[in-house]
């Protein structure tokens, strides 16, 4: 279908955006005193859609207005408050660090006069998966026109081992209490956007972090709750079993 569009005739400066090659002006059937700007060139069809008039573009030339020049702007940056961007970077780090504190924990119970590789390997699972998180926030920075900051990384315990607890069950108190912070966090972030009007990055936050932090809150709770059961001895062992 032919798509053509009226023009007032005081708004010659505008028609000349489109009076190129492969468009022509004709007179508009419904209204002698306006043009109508066809989209092909040697078209028969000279009807024009009743009542959609052009005006200049007032607010594409405001946003073209600010588009920036300089090589070291982003492009794509649009609506992102300077304040999103800081938060973001913020939950860049904690993702970091969580990661690794896990990886901390890896290594400990995959020694070998710790030997527990269900433990290992969950821990393992866990720290990559928190990097990946954060890869997936330096993604989404970029992809908004922010700049990725990445922050200092606190050093992590090398030892586990509880004189009540055991090593089980302490690192796994430990792995509840960072999901419940790394969940906080992403909620101010989410309150970020929220207060900042930004509903991309709180959709973001919702369908990418949110969800899967809750399974992980409740995950690690259980296993919480059968190391307890358990205590410190055969029962860790078999506890081990199931995880690897």
């Amino acid at each position: 279908m032919l798509l053509k569009t009226a023009v007032t005739a005081s708004s010659s400066p505008s028609i000349s955006l489109f009076n190129s090659e492969n468009s022509r002006l004709v007179p508009s059937l419904h209204k002698p005193d306006r043009l109508a700007v066809c989209a092909t060139k040697g078209s028969s069809n000279n009807r024009v859609l009743t009542g959609v008039l052009f005006e200049p573009f007032v607010e594409v030339k405001k946003e073209l207005d600010l588009v920036p020049v300089s090589p070291q702007e982003s492009l794509a940056r649009h609506k992102f408050h300077a304040e999103s961007e800081a938060a973001i970077n913020e939950q860049i780090n904690v993702e970091y660090n969580v990661s690794y504190v896990y990886h901390a924990m890896y290594a400990y119970f995959d020694r070998d006069n710790v030997a527990l590789k269900g433990l290992a390997k969950f821990f393992k699972e866990s720290s990559e998966e928190e990097r990946g998180h954060a890869e997936k926030l330096m993604e989404y920075q970029n992809k908004r026109g922010g700049r990725v900051k990445l922050q200092s990384i606190v050093t992590p315990l090398s030892e586990f081992d509880h004189a009540d607890k055991g090593d089980a069950l302490y690192a796994m108190e430990l792995a509840l209490s960072l999901e419940k912070l790394t969940n906080e966090k992403l909620l101010n972030l989410h309150s970020v956007a929220s207060k900042n009007g930004d509903v991309n990055l709180a959709d973001f936050v919702e369908s990418e972090f949110l969800g899967e932090q809750v399974e992980a809150i409740k995950k690690i709770s259980e296993y919480v709750a059968q190391l307890r059961r358990v205590g410190k001895g055969h029962g860790v062992w078999h506890f081990d079993q199931v995880l690897a």
